[in-house]
Formats: C-alpha cells, structure tokens, sequence
C-alpha cells in the first residue's frame, strides 16, 4: 500500500478510456521513417529499464550513457538542481557527458511569445539530438518544458513529411543528420527508474518526513501519453514520477486538493504578469498544501515549478500568508538522502525559502556544512583552487 495522507477534498480526474486512449506506439513510426530514409533512430543504449506510460504502453529508460540536455533556468536560478543530477549519476559509477555545445531549447520563445515558427523550433531540437548521436550518449533532458517541447517536436516531425524537409535541409547546413531519439527522456524518469538503487545507497533515515509533490504541468499534460504511470500508485491516476521516489527513499507523500494546478509559472504570465503567478504559487499551491498536508518539504520536478513555487513565498511572507514550506527537486531531495553535501552539491543556499528545520529533520547537521562551505569559498578568494571539484564535494 502506498504511503499517502489522504484528505476528503481529494480532486480526482476521470480515468481515460482506453477505447480513446492513443494506441500508436511512436517508435514504430521512427523506425519505418528510417527504413525509409527519412531520419535515423538513435536507440536508446542498453542497460534500460522499462516503464509503463499512461495509457500502457513500454517506455526505455536508459541507465547510462547519457548526453544531459540542461535547463537555463536551473543553471541560472537553482544549480544545485543540475548538480544534484551529475552527483547521482556519479554516485552509481555511471558514464554520462556534460555537453558544452548544447544549446537551449528556445521553448520559452515559442510556448510565451510565439515569435519564432516550427522549422526553426524543430531544427533547434534537433541539432540538439544530432550532437548526442555524434558523440554516441543518449539525450537526458533535464527542463520539463524542453522535454514537453520536444516530444510535440518529435510529433510534428513524424507526422509532417514537408517540416521534415525543410529541418533536413538546415541539418544539413549544419553538417549534421537528421536524428531522432527512440524514446524522449526526461531527467525525472530516470530517477524514477534509480530510486530502489538511491533507496540502497541512502544514508538518512527519512520516516518522519512528509513530502508534498507537485507534478509538473510540461512533464505530464503535453504529449500526456508518454508520462510514467503505475497503478500502484493512486490506482494510476496520477503520474508516479517523483511521488514512487518519496515512497522508495521511506518519506511519506503528503496529499492535497490542488495536484493538479499550475505551479503559477504558465511561461507568459510569468513576463508579463508577475503578480498574478507569485499569487497562483502561493495562495493555490503552498498554502493549500501546507494546510491539508502541511508537510515538511514540496518536491518537483521541472525549473519553472521549483523557482515559482520557492522564490514566490517571500512576497506572501510580506503579507502574512500562511507559507514557508520549503521546495526543491527530487533529485535534490535523493541526493541529500544519499548524503550528498547540501551547499556543495544541492546548492540549497540559493533557495529563498527556509529549508533548516527540514535538514534537521532529516539528520543532517547544516550548521556543520556550511562552515565546510565556507572554507571552501574561502580557498577560491585566496587563489588555492579555481572551483569546487567533485573530489572537493566528496564523489
């Protein structure tokens, strides 16, 4: 039985009928394109795990070997975000590749202003997927908007001969094939697929924490059929990313009413209407979980959600809103359990939100490591080291 604290205002959604579920398995149709020369399938390597997507069908999540598309916004606004992947992928003594020529998704660009049109946008994605096959890693997208963006890419290029067309011909401009992943991956699944190897690796004993898990809008509403779904798991109503880590890590989900809304983020009204966003974050979103679930941490799993729903609570603190709940990523919260070093590699100092008594909570001395820190930082502004290598960081 799945550990959930049930509340009686529980929202559910409807099952999907599997008599209008979608039954075209995509893969099928990339590799007949291929046959055809159109495209080539970049396979997905083995070791994989299989999963199981919403509607039934298998999904391969590769263990290894992987080409990690990055997220802007988690580089620029949450690095330990990106940090605490690299760190779980070195923690289990995986090969994987830290491109330096990846480009950003431009998904902002097309989901906030529509400025640009679907060839540029496929062809941005796709000399993303064509760098990955050249260097022979599997593409692990970490932004939950790029992953979203890129399956309606693939969608668009599968299904449209004359886009393919034109994205070929500025491939080819490029000096680059015209390559399309078997299977989208985003960063998350392949923590759900790890999260019984992080469970034997964990370090902190974490049955006294609760977790509240927003799951993210870009993740399981585009392309729906290609999220995770287990049926153990809220009977398979809700997707088990991040909520199947809490239970494997042994935290208890805390549940709550407004699952299924927006973190508040919505790409436009983030640029253009501020207020309305940090009001969505904090009076739909935190404030409703922390009074049917009051939890000790909220986890996610995409850029947007973790900055919107963390860096919003500071305004409604100003006003005495019923906040203060801290949020992070799932990987974040893995690789603390996993004794990961909570400055060096999570990074939690640029969180605005207080995260302390959750460290506590969970055994972890804070006061300790930010004194190492500390240190740390002080050995850069004296010229002994350039930056915090792994080793520094303790993998």
């Amino acid at each position: 039985m799945t550990s959930i604290i049930p509340i009686e205002s529980l929202r559910m959604k409807p099952r999907p009928d599997p008599a209008n579920a979608p039954t075209i398995d995509i893969r099928e149709t990339l590799f007949e394109l291929e046959a055809a020369g159109e495209l080539i399938v970049h396979r997905v390597p083995e070791p994989y795990v299989e999963v199981m997507t919403k509607y039934g069908r298998t999904k391969r999540i590769p263990e290894q070997m992987t080409w990690h598309h990055k997220s802007c916004g988690q580089c620029g606004h949450i690095p330990g975000y990106s940090t605490s992947i690299f760190w779980l992928n070195r923690k289990l003594g995986f090969d994987y590749v830290d491109p330096t020529d990846q480009t950003s998704c431009t998904a902002w660009n097309y989901y906030a202003s529509a400025t640009s049109n679907a060839a540029a946008q496929a062809g941005v994605a796709m000399r993303n997927f064509a760098a990955a096959h050249e260097v022979g890693y599997y593409p692990l997208i970490h932004c939950g908007t790029s992953y979203g963006h890129y399956k309606e890419v693939r969608e668009e290029i599968v299904h449209h001969a004359d886009l393919r067309a034109q994205v070929r011909d500025i491939m080819g401009k490029l000096g680059k094939e015209l390559v399309m992943p078997e299977e989208i991956v985003h960063y998350s699944e392949w923590v759900h697929a790890m999260r019984h190897r992080f469970a034997e690796l964990q370090v902190y004993d974490l049955s006294n924490v609760t977790a509240s898990v927003h799951p993210a809008c870009h993740y399981y509403k585009l392309v729906q059929e290609d999220a995770i779904y287990d049926p153990d798991l809220y009977g398979g109503e809700r997707t088990a990313t991040v909520s199947a880590l809490v239970e494997a890590l042994g935290a208890t989900v805390g549940d709550y009413s407004t699952f299924f809304d927006c973190c508040g983020f919505g790409f436009r009204h983030i640029l253009v209407e501020r207020d309305f966003s940090r009001s969505f974050a904090t009076m739909r979103k935190i404030e409703v979980i922390k009074e049917e679930a009051n939890p000790d941490v909220v986890l996610t799993h995409d850029t947007g959600c973790v900055t919107t729903l963390d860096k919003s609570q500071f305004a409604a603190q100003a006003h005495q809103r019923n906040v203060g709940i801290p949020v992070m990523s799932d990987a974040q919260f893995a690789a603390l359990a996993m004794g990961a070093h909570p400055y060096k590699v999570c990074q939690l100092h640029w969180h605005t939100t207080d995260y302390t008594a959750l460290l506590e909570k969970m055994g972890i001395d804070w006061e300790k490591a930010w004194i190492e820190f500390e240190m740390d930082v002080a050995r850069i502004e004296r010229g002994e080291i350039e930056y915090l290598s792994w080793e520094d960081a303790g993998v």
